[in-house]
């Protein structure tokens, strides 16, 4: 029976001076709030009162703990929530009956009837009381009193919002005369494709006996008695795996009650410094899950999380990781059903504790010690029948100490199955698989191979260990705004060395709450916007999704990268080599493309023979397909599903690859550029065929009918989250080659850039000359206080439409990186609407160009950029060939590039805000469109990198100041 719905509702700011008078059944509540179970009190959907503050509100931390660090206790201001309701007890013939608790945040008393039955910890565990004694027939009167701050909130230090509540379902429990206590199937999958069961079932002699049913393997097995129970064979099954998760339907039956449960057959083992599941190494492609709503916090809604697992599968994501705590039962249901190797994770992280050099922390502290073994093995008596949990991990973030080994040691005696895994065991000391976080690529190869640095390590002897295990990144590739850059580099690491086995993205969503300005405009709040005195502003804005689930560039680049097929070309020769862990090709539909000009001229399915795990294949592509011509040509060659599946349809793209076929010579570069004009133009106001200039400014008035301004020279971008970032070394201060992978501590990008002043760039026209035909306009761009420069010049030929060559030439001194050198023209505000012949679907940037392919695209300009949680750069599409835009009646201008000696091209951005109104912006509502859009032709652009808390951007995506020409050409669209 469940107990979720209205409740009354008493909040006090201090638990002191709180009796137990509420407990009464005869209490008068009438005048308490109500509110929603589950809830959090804290957050705005809750209730008019908790929108108002009136129940306190969020708090955002990454590290820190949000009140003095004096453990266990915690300050007199902590503010307590009295849950009260009613309920009628029905007639049930039972033995025992359990009162069970999936979620309360942090610590919660509970009185029924008026008499207290117990305490509960542990907020993201389950606890149940045994409440037959104190239950009444007819009427009965809860009473459960939660408090924010406890000896407990020092074990639960998570990367998320503190949301005190009631959370998770409440439930009462009837439990029969000969019921079943407790039920592990632990199953195993044999290389001859047997499957096998070693029941442990826990029951009284009168549950007895108890059958155990497989209806579609034909098995039947009963256990007269516990001395009976006993291993059994379930014959021939096909094997769960996240690829193909099989599971059969088993009902087990005792005197007393009939439960049904779902197994799958699989085997876990290590192999050495090798990971197998049902004897094939695996390679996690995986994501980090909180679990977080915009609305109902961590509130469970089982559509919404199938939703949410539904777009990881979609999206090539084959794991997840539980961070940092068990997620609501029916997850791991789904994760089950749908398919997904799981990293099950303890509710325990005491990251507050590193800040004071690990004093006093609960991991190494004998008081503790207790409560960390509980929560461990709670976790895994949950949570212990579901075959896609392949990974107990001891918790996230806790130092290390002898509470951690003991948790280790006691999962491995009772679950010698399933590996153990912790972060923090820096030498491999009490896990069974060796981790680390954000490990820069230098590392993650010494890690691989058998040589090269390993931080952490104090001798030979740590590093032998550490490399005779299998490895995998916890966390990596941190997705916080625009990024994260160079995710292929891990995959290709993970390709060369067996050890690496691959890892899970930090992490899959952002994590901002819906709330409101005080004029009513609704935005998605991070740290600070609640009023918190001790915030980590937007690092909780940090995953692949945005808050409302939009899909950010980020995870299409994710998908590209971990495809589980993948392709190459060799003349008319297809090499296909599949990567699935589990699966043949059979359920794949291989299609090749031929385009010319973006434009497709040829489809044919290929004939790709029946693929194993790990094998390859060649195979030849028809003459037609692969033969140039005229014009740029590329070869698109996609696996698609063949038929339908639980989570996609038909058609769904699994892989692409896609090679340029292009005949060398046949595409125009960059011409040469007539003799420049040197008549000085005298003029107010010079023409130009379509164009008009202003002779004070050398930039245009009016372009093909449009008032236009520009071009200006621009190097400023709005920040990315990693830009800011400097919790990692710096490239620019220092080679990855020379510093161990990690660079040299200094200033973030951003700080170095607006140091140098590339967001206030100042311009003065030097020379404006012009003739019939040309106009050259020669500018120096600097800025104020500072006395490095850039010369810039705007030659412009009227030919074949109006062409425009850029040349810039930075002065001598410059230290620093630039965000990108590109130029700006200011557009009619109705010019909203791109098509182009480039790359794309979405944004791309030097290290984030793995999904970028070439072809003819359209989008308008909100589809163009992402609306991240903390406005920054966004929307670049690079190697742009031809671009037309237009407003809502028709093509208003058309604009195409050349490629220079290197093949290189400009790319574009289409934006309706400047790089400055983005860097001033907090969150995207304080954007407000203005007269103009803004269009952007960038000769190179600053990679992306992960900063914000991994690597900086390579040196080989770095965009340092050096000569630069490219050229476009104007025409009416």
């Amino acid at each position: 029976m469940t107990l979720n719905g209205e409740w009354k509702f008493r909040w006090s700011p201090t638990a002191a001076g709180l009796d137990d008078a509420a407990a009464d059944p005869d209490y008068d509540e009438s005048g308490w709030d109500t509110i929603p179970v589950p809830s959090h009190w804290v957050l705005p959907g809750t209730s008019p009162e908790a929108a108002a503050g009136t129940y306190g509100r969020p708090i955002y931390t990454n590290i820190r703990y949000p009140f003095p660090v004096d453990p266990p206790r915690v300050p007199d201001e902590n503010p307590t929530g009295d849950h009260r309701r009613s309920f009628e007890m029905p007639d049930w013939p039972s033995a025992r009956v359990l009162l069970r608790f999936d979620g309360v945040e942090s610590i919660y008393r509970v009185w029924l009837n008026g008499i207290e039955v117990g305490v509960g910890k542990g907020s993201r565990l389950v606890q149940e009381f045994d409440i037959t004694e104190v239950l009444r027939a007819g009427t009965n009167v809860i009473l459960v009193r939660v408090h924010q701050w406890s000896s407990m909130s020092y074990l639960e230090d998570q990367d998320q919002w503190w949301l005190p509540g009631i959370f998770r379902d409440v439930t009462v429990l009837a439990r029969p005369y000969g019921s079943v206590d407790d039920l592990w199937l632990r199953t195993d999958y044999a290389a001859d494709g047997t499957g096998s069961i070693n029941p442990q079932i826990i029951a009284a002699e009168q549950a007895f006996p108890i059958d155990i049913e497989i209806p579609e393997l034909h098995v039947r097995q009963r256990f007269q008695g516990p001395s009976d129970v006993a291993l059994f064979s379930a014959g021939q099954v096909e094997p769960w795996s996240a690829e193909a998760p099989k599971l059969y339907e088993a009902q087990i039956s005792s005197t007393g009650e009939t439960l049904r449960m779902r197994l799958g057959f699989r085997r876990i083992e290590i192999d050495r410094d090798i990971l197998r599941i049902n004897g094939n190494q695996l390679i996690f492609r995986g994501m980090n899950r909180h679990e977080i709503h915009t609305v109902r916090g961590r509130m469970f809604d089982e559509q919404y999380a199938r939703t949410d697992l539904i777009r990881m599968k979609r999206a090539g994501v084959n794991a997840i990781r539980t961070s940092h705590y068990p997620p609501h039962p029916r997850v791991l249901d789904l994760a089950d059903e749908l398919g997904f190797w799981v990293i099950e994770e303890c509710d325990y992280e005491t990251h507050g504790f590193e800040a004071f050099g690990w004093q006093g922390n609960p991991s190494d502290d004998p008081r503790w010690a207790e409560a960390c073994l509980d929560r461990m093995q709670r976790t895994v008596e949950r949570d212990k029948n579901h075959p896609s949990v392949i990974i107990w991990s001891l918790g996230n973030e806790a130092g290390t100490g002898q509470n951690l080994k003991q948790m280790s040691d006691w999962v491995r005696e009772r679950d010698p199955a399933r590996p153990v895994h912790y972060e923090g065991d820096h030498t491999g000391a009490y896990t069974d698989i060796y981790s680390r976080m954000y490990p820069n690529y230098l590392e993650t190869e010494a890690i691989g191979a058998d040589t090269g640095v390993i931080f952490y390590l104090d001798s030979s002897e740590d590093a032998e260990r550490v490399r005779s295990k299998p490895f995998l990144m916890c966390e990596y590739a941190h997705a916080m705004g625009n990024g994260p850059g160079g995710m292929d580099i891990y995959d290709d690491l993970a390709e060369r060395y067996p050890r690496l086995h691959g890892g899970f993205i930090w992490e899959w969503r952002d994590h901002g709450l819906l709330t409101r300005t005080t004029d009513g405009v609704e935005f998605f709040g991070y740290g600070g916007d609640f009023g918190e005195v001790l915030h980590d502003g937007n690092f909780v804005m940090d995953g692949m999704l945005l808050p409302d689930g939009t899909p950010t560039p980020g995870l299409a680049e994710f998908t590209k990268v971990n495809q589980p097929i993948v392709f190459d070309l060799d003349g008319g020769l297809l090499v296909v080599r599949n990567r699935y862990h589990t699966l043949c090709t059979d359920h794949l539909r291989f299609v090749a493309i031929k385009e010319v000009n973006g434009y497709p001229v040829v489809e044919a399915e290929l004939n790709v023979p029946r693929l194993l795990p790990g094998q390859m294949e060649t195979v030849t592509v028809p003459d037609d397909l692969v033969a140039t011509g005229d014009g740029e040509v590329w070869l698109i060659i996609k696996a698609e599903l063949a038929a339908q599946t639980p989570w996609a349809d038909p058609g769904h793209e699994v892989a692409l690859g896609q090679f340029e076929l292009t005949r060398p010579g046949s595409i125009a570069t960059l011409p040469a550029w007539p003799v420049p004009p040197a008549q000085e133009a005298n003029e107010q106001i010079i023409t130009l065929g379509p164009a008009q200039f202003d002779t004070q400014t050398g930039r245009l008035l009016r372009l093909l009918g449009m008032e236009v301004d520009g071009p200006r020279l621009e190097l400023w971008r709005g920040p990315t989250d990693n830009d800011r970032g400097s919790a990692r070394g710096s490239f620019e201060l220092g080679r990855p080659e020379d510093t161990f992978g990690e660079g040299v501590p200094g200033p973030s990008s951003e700080q170095r850039w607006r140091e140098r002043g590339l967001d206030r760039l100042q311009h003065r026209l030097d020379h404006l000359y012009v003739d019939h035909d040309q106009l050259l306009a020669q500018l120096r761009v600097a800025a104020a206080g500072g006395n490095l420069y850039v010369d810039v010049s705007y030659h412009w030929w009227l030919t074949d439409g109006l062409a425009l060559m850029i040349s810039v030439v930075p002065s001598a001194g410059w230290d620093c990186t630039w965000p990108r050198v590109g130029v700006r023209f200011d557009l009619p505000a109705e010019l909203r609407h791109a098509s182009w012949f480039g790359t794309g679907p979405n944004e791309s940037y030097p290290d984030t160009r793995r999904a970028a392919r070439v072809g003819r695209f359209a989008a308008d300009i909100d589809g163009l950029n992402v609306d991240y949680s903390r406005p920054q750069e966004t929307g670049h599409r690079s190697e742009l060939r031809e671009l037309v835009i237009s407003d809502a009646e028709r093509l208003r201008l058309s604009i195409a590039t050349w490629p220079n000696e290197q093949d290189h091209r400009p790319g574009f951005t289409l934006s309706a805000y400047t790089p400055q109104q983005l860097d001033r912006a907090r969150h995207p509502y304080e954007l407000v469109p203005g007269d103009h859009v803004y269009l952007f032709i960038d000769e190179a652009v600053h990679g992306i990198g992960s900063r914000a808390c991994g690597i900086d951007v390579l040196p080989e995506h770095a965009l340092w100041p050096s000569p630069r020409q490219f050229g476009m050409n104007f025409r009416e669209g």
